[in-house]
């Protein structure tokens, strides 16, 4: 039993789901013997037909029941891995989850997987979710789990077994029971007020975090998910701070004698590297969140600028115009063993190292048009995802799958994109406001 649930408050976000991982099954086949299986490795797939009924529930869950079943839908349409069909095309009607499908049923509308679920009340302020996936070709019982949950938990919970099913039929881990913290934009461009705001990865439990009196810019996310390190020029002097979550609570990030910028934590959330500029120079510097002991990284006559920490810890990726344009480096986290890895046309920046390790996103800049692209670390296998007039801040979803970045039109306001490695699945993602420098939340707890 794991606690892993959240409510929405004034301003905190609060433990309320009680997941029980339990397999469920019918006795029809077992999922050692399922077929289905996606995959994500050979580029553009052809979107996975998927039924996702209503889920099964009493009057008093029916909304709930029904609530599930489009999140889910939702998130695996998202993906681009799977084509949610029709819900006027269902000839079967589930009354129950130990109902056995008809599999000829699904079959006729072409379905190849679904998923069939119920709700049900289980003791005092509570409900049980459960699902089952089911391979229709085989008639087999891919998966099958329940969860229980605080009846305004609903939303969490379908963004988990969204999770579930997405790593069973794909192999790797799931990446919608996430959030994205960005920076929300209104008023005229000479005025402009930014704030911290933050959400759910599909656009749901929308909330500010700061007011607005302060500009800020480029926040962070801890690996814990409970805090956030961003700039803001309170005071109109820029620094770096810390944001946490769950209280409230703001803090400058230690008393560096010039403008601090370009945050981001080390994968264990105990140091955050960050740029500081001083007397025409701007270097890399490391402080320890515990000590608050800092420890400079760079020391060249240039501009050395957005650092990120591999997901080891051992080395740290940032851009520098030290070669007389803005190119990509790499070194290691003590700040020795500086080498450039990019060597294409055009000048590289806001690198940032993928969860798994295996490649490096970026935002290039070439003859007026901005790219979204990847490379690996040693600086080979470059490619372009995206471009547009103007595309920055690339952030990883924390399967290492997914890229969130803002993009602006000539005449238009920034806002929210996300696209996979394959560079075919790019969708806005909504907000209330104009939207910049989002970052991705790793699964929450």
């Amino acid at each position: 039993m794991i606690k892993c649930g959240r409510s929405v408050t004034a301003g905190a976000l609060k433990c309320g789901v009680l997941v029980f991982v339990i397999a469920l099954g019918l006795g029809i086949g077992n999922s050692a013997q399922a077929e289905v299986r996606i995959d994500i490795t050979r580029g553009r797939v052809e979107p996975t037909p998927v039924a996702v009924p209503d889920f099964v529930a009493s009057d008093s869950n029916r909304s709930v029941g029904t609530d599930v079943a489009s999140v889910v839908s939702a998130d695996l349409e998202r993906s681009g891995l799977f084509l949610p069909l029709d819900r006027s095309a269902f000839i079967q009607q589930f009354s129950g989850l130990d109902e056995p499908p008809h599999f000829a049923d699904w079959r006729t509308i072409n379905a190849q997987v679904l998923v069939q679920g119920a709700v049900e009340s289980h003791g005092p302020g509570t409900v049980r979710i459960a699902f089952r996936l089911w391979d229709i070709f085989t008639g087999q019982q891919v998966l099958g789990k329940s969860f229980t949950a605080a009846p305004d938990n609903w939303r969490r919970v379908a963004h988990m077994i969204s999770d579930e099913i997405y790593k069973r039929l794909t192999g790797e881990d799931g990446y919608f029971d996430t959030r994205i913290v960005y920076v929300a934009e209104s008023g005229p461009v000479t005025r402009r007020v930014k704030r911290l705001a933050i959400m759910d990865q599909d656009g749901a439990n929308h909330q500010y975090l700061t007011d607005g009196s302060s500009m800020v810019l480029t926040p962070r996310f801890s690996p814990t998910a409970q805090e956030i390190t961003y700039m803001s020029f309170y005071g109109d002097s820029p620094r770096v701070y810390l944001y946490n979550i769950d209280s409230g609570r703001q803090e400058l990030l230690g008393d560096f004698p010039g403008m601090t910028f370009a945050p981001r934590f080390s994968p264990d959330g105990n140091k955050v590297v960050l740029s500081m500029a001083k007397d025409g120079n701007t270097d890399i510097f490391e402080m320890d969140l515990r000590t608050r002991r800092r420890i400079q990284l760079t020391n060249a006559s240039a501009i050395d600028t957005s650092p990120s920490y591999s997901p080891d810890g051992h080395r740290i990726v940032f851009n520098s115009d030290r070669g007389g344009t803005q190119q990509l480096y790499v070194m290691d986290s003590d700040g020795s063993g500086v080498r450039r890895i990019s060597f294409g046309e055009g000048r590289y920046a806001t690198p940032v190292w993928s969860p798994r390790g295996d490649l490096v996103a970026f935002t290039k800049m070439k003859g007026g048009e901005f790219y979204i692209g990847v490379m690996k670390p040693d600086g080979s296998g470059e490619r372009m995802l995206s471009s547009g007039f103007l595309m920055e801040s690339p952030t990883w979803a924390p399967n290492g799958r997914v890229l969130m970045y803002y993009r602006s039109e000539k005449s238009g306001n920034p806002q929210l994109y996300s696209i996979d490695l394959t560079g075919y699945n790019e969708r806005r993602v909504i907000t209330p406001q104009a939207a910049s420098d989002p970052a991705w939340s790793p699964l929450l707890p």
